[in-house]
C-alpha cells in the first residue's frame, strides 16, 4: 500500500494581508469543490467553443454541444498528429472557427517535438489572464511557509527566446516568452512580495549573452535586499552560476566603477542597469573574496547571504542536477512551486518547502478539464484502450499513475498530454500528483526531449561513417552527462573492428550526424542557447555489453525478456560503462545550423 503523504502545514489565512487571504480562500473554495468545478469548467469551455469546427465533426453540435456525457462518448483521446493537420490549416491563415469559437491569438512552441519540429499549441487571448491568475497563487502559498518576502527582493532569471511568424502570420513562441511580453507581466501592478532585481529591459533582450550579464549585475549590487534566487528551471540557473563563475572579475569591475562593461551595447539594457549601477568598492570587493576562493560550494548563501531558498523546477528531467543545486546552494532549500506546459497551466505544489523528492503538485480545477488514463491501460495496449477507461479528477486513485489528459479553453479536446503522474494524496476533493516521468522521453538536458525512436535514428546515421572502414556497431546507449555544466548526451558504442582503424576525426563526424539527426529543439539549445553541449561518444571495450547485461540479471531481470537499454542513469551501470571505456570524442564544434522554429518550411506536413 502506498504511503499516506505527510500532512501540510496548516494555513494561517486567518492572519495572512488581505489580498493573500482571498487567494487561499480561493484555493480552499474550488479544491473543497473539486467536482462542481470540473463540471463547471467544462461546461464552459463546450460552450465557449461551440463554434468549433472540431466539435462538429465529432457529433458534438446543437443541444448535445454542452451535455458532458455526450462529449465523453463522441470525442476522442488525441495525440499531437491528430490535431495537426488542424493546427497547419491555422497555421496557414485559416481564420474559420476550427478549434475554438474564439480567434487563435498566437501559438505556443512546445518543447516537445513532431517529426523533429517544435509542436504548435493554438491559444488564444483569455489564457493570458488563466495564466495570470495561476501566477497568483504562487506567493501567498509561499508565504505560509516563509516570512518576510516582502521585506526583500527576488533574484529571479527570466528569459525569452526567438519567436517568429507562420505562413498566416501568427506569432509563434515559448509560452514563458508569450508570458513576459505581455501587458500582465510588463504593466503588473506594485507588488511588495514580488519585486524583481531584473528589470523588464534586461529580461526582453534577445541577446542571451547581455540578458544574463545585465541581470547578475543588477542582483548583485542588490545583492543586500535579495531573499530569494531561481528561474524556471534547474538548468538555466546552473548555467547562471556558470556565467558568474567565468565572468565574475568583469562583473565587479563594473560595480567598483559603477560603469557598464562597453559590450553591453542593448540601449534600453544599458538604460535601465545604469538606474541601479553605483559606484561601490566595497561591495565589489566582497564578492570578489567570495568568488575567488577555491570552492564554489555554497556560492549563492555566501554572495547572497539574505537568500531563504532556491524557487526552481527540479522534477522530471530536472531531478538530474539536484545534487549540483544543493552544492552550490549550500543547505538552501530548493521550492518547486508549479507544474504546467505550453498546453496549459496545470497545478502548484501547496507544500512548497518540501524535499524535492516529495514535490506533489495539486491541480487547480479552473485551469482545464482534467482527465486520466490509468498507465496499466496503456501499457496493455495503447491504441486498444477504451475511452470509458478515463478518469475524473475527483475518481483517481490513491498510489495509482495516470497519463494526464486535458481539455482547454483555448481549443485542444482530450489531448494527451504525455505526462505520467502518481497519486500522492489530496488537498480536499482536489489530488495531489507526484510527476512520475514524461512519456517515451529517453535523453533530456534542457528543454530537449529526445524519444528511443530519435535516438535510434540518429546513431543509425552516424554510424555509416564507420563503413569505410569495416567497423561495425555492436551495441549503444546513453546518457544525459549532467556533471558539467552545460551538460551533453552521451553515445556508448562498443564497436566491432574492421580491417582498418577508424581515425578519430571519423569518430568526431560520427558525433556531428547524430546532432544533425536531432530535433530543433535540440539543435536550438545546442547551437543558439547553448544551454547543451558537444554530443560525446564513448568507445566501450569489447564484452562491455555483456557485463552490462550481468549486471541486469544479478538486480533481478529476466534472462528471456533482458535487451540492452537505450538509455541508462547515473549510478552503478553508468559506473560499469565508464569503468570500461577506451576512447572519447566529441562534436569538433558548434554546428551553424539554423533552428527550425525561425523558417516555417512544410515538409511531410510539418510546420
Amino acid at each position: 500500500m502506498p504511503e499516506a503523504p505527510k500532512p501540510m502545514q496548516t494555513w494561517a489565512s486567518a492572519a495572512a494581508p488581505e489580498e493573500h487571504r482571498k487567494v487561499l480562500d480561493y484555493v480552499e473554495d474550488v479544491t473543497v469543490n473539486a467536482d462542481e468545478v470540473q463540471r463547471r469548467v467544462l461546461s464552459e469551455i463546450l460552450t465557449q467553443n461551440a463554434p468549433a469546427e472540431y466539435l462538429h465533426r465529432h457529433g458534438l453540435s446543437g443541444h448535445a454541444t454542452a451535455d458532458p456525457d455526450a462529449f465523453k462518448r463522441l470525442i476522442p483521446v488525441i495525440t499531437y498528429e491528430d490535431l495537426q493537420p488542424d493546427v497547419l490549416r491555422i497555421a496557414h491563415g485559416d481564420t474559420s472557427p476550427i478549434l475554438s469559437g474564439r480567434p487563435i491569438s498566437e501559438f505556443l512552441t512546445s518543447s516537445g517535438t513532431s517529426g523533429g519540429e517544435r509542436k504548435l499549441m493554438p491559444t488564444i487571448h483569455d489564457e493570458l489572464d488563466r495564466r495570470s491568475l495561476f501566477y497568483s497563487l504562487m506567493t501567498p502559498v509561499m508565504s505560509q511557509f516563509v516570512p518576510g518576502l516582502d521585506k526583500g527582493k527576488a533574484m529571479y532569471l527570466y528569459f525569452v527566446k526567438s519567436e517568429s511568424r507562420t505562413p498566416g502570420g501568427l506569432v509563434a513562441r515559448p509560452v514563458l516568452t508569450s508570458y513576459y511580453k505581455s501587458r500582465h507581466f510588463l504593466e503588473r501592478p506594485f507588488d511588495p512580495y514580488n519585486i524583481l532585481t531584473s528589470p523588464n529591459e534586461a529580461i526582453l533582450c534577445p541577446d542571451s549573452y547581455q540578458s544574463m550579464y545585465a541581470q547578475l549585475l543588477c542582483g548583485l549590487v542588490q545583492r543586500a535586499d535579495v531573499v530569494r534566487v531561481g528561474a524556471v528551471f534547474a538548468s538555466g540557473f546552473l548555467r547562471a552560476i556558470k556565467f558568474l563563475e567565468k565572468h565574475w572579475p568583469r562583473l565587479c569591475c563594473d560595480i567598483r566603477t559603477g560603469m557598464l562593461d562597453t559590450e553591453i551595447t542593448d540601449r534600453a539594457v544599458r538604460e535601465a542597469v545604469e538606474r541601479v549601477l553605483r559606484p561601490d568598492p566595497g561591495l565589489a570587493g566582497e564578492i570578489e573574496t567570495e568568488c575567488s576562493k577555491a570552492s564554489w560550494q555554497g556560492i549563492i548563501r555566501r554572495i547572497w547571504p539574505n537568500t531563504k531558498y532556491i524557487d526552481i523546477i527540479v522534477t522530471g528531467a530536472m531531478a538530474q542536477y539536484i545534487p549540483t543545486l544543493e552544492f552550490y546552494g549550500g543547505g538552501l532549500p530548493l521550492a518547486c512551486t508549479m507544474y504546467g506546459s505550453s498546453e496549459c497551466y496545470f497545478g502548484i505544489n501547496l507544500n512548497p518547502m518540501c524535499k524535492p523528492s516529495e514535490v506533489a503538485y495539486t491541480l487547480i480545477p479552473t485551469m482545464a478539464y482534467f482527465e486520466f488514463l490509468p498507465v496499466h491501460h496503456i501499457n496493455h495496449g495503447a491504441k486498444d484502450y477504451d475511452q470509458r477507461d478515463l478518469v475524473d479528477l475527483v475518481d483517481v486513485k490513491l498510489g495509482q499513475e495516470y497519463e494526464l489528459v486535458v481539455t482547454t479553453y483555448s481549443g485542444l479536446y482530450r489531448y494527451r498530454v504525455g505526462d505520467v503522474l502518481r497519486v500522492a494524496g489530496f488537498k480536499d476533493k482536489a489530488p495531489q500528483f507526484n510527476f512520475v516521468r514524461r512519456k517515451n522521453v529517453a535523453l533530456s538536458i534542457d528543454s530537449d526531449k529526445t524519444d528511443e525512436v530519435e535516438l535510434h535514428a540518429a546513431v543509425r546515421n552516424a554510424v555509416n561513417h564507420l563503413e569505410p572502414f569495416g567497423a561495425s556497431l555492436v551495441e549503444y546507449t546513453s546518457y544525459a552527462d549532467t556533471s558539467s555544466i552545460p551538460g551533453h548526451y552521451v553515445l556508448f558504442w562498443e564497436l566491432k573492428a574492421g580491417g582498418t582503424a577508424v581515425p578519430p576525426s571519423v569518430f568526431e563526424d560520427c558525433c556531428l550526424a547524430a546532432e544533425e539527426s536531432l530535433n530543433s529543439v535540440y539543435r536550438q539549445g545546442r547551437a543558439c542557447d547553448k544551454s547543451i553541449g558537444p554530443l560525446e561518444i564513448r568507445v566501450v571495450e569489447e564484452g562491455t555489453f555483456d557485463k552490462l547485461m550481468d549486471y541486469a540479471l544479478s538486480q533481478g531481470a529476466s534472462i528471456n525478456q533482458y535487451k540492452a537499454p537505450r538509455c541508462v542513469r547515473s549510478g552503478p551501470a553508468v559506473e560499469l560503462l565508464d569503468g570500461r571505456v577506451q576512447s572519447r570524442f566529441f562534436s569538433p564544434k558548434c554546428p551553424k545550423w539554423v533552428a527550425g522554429h525561425k523558417q516555417w518550411i512544410i515538409d511531410n506536413g510539418g510546420v
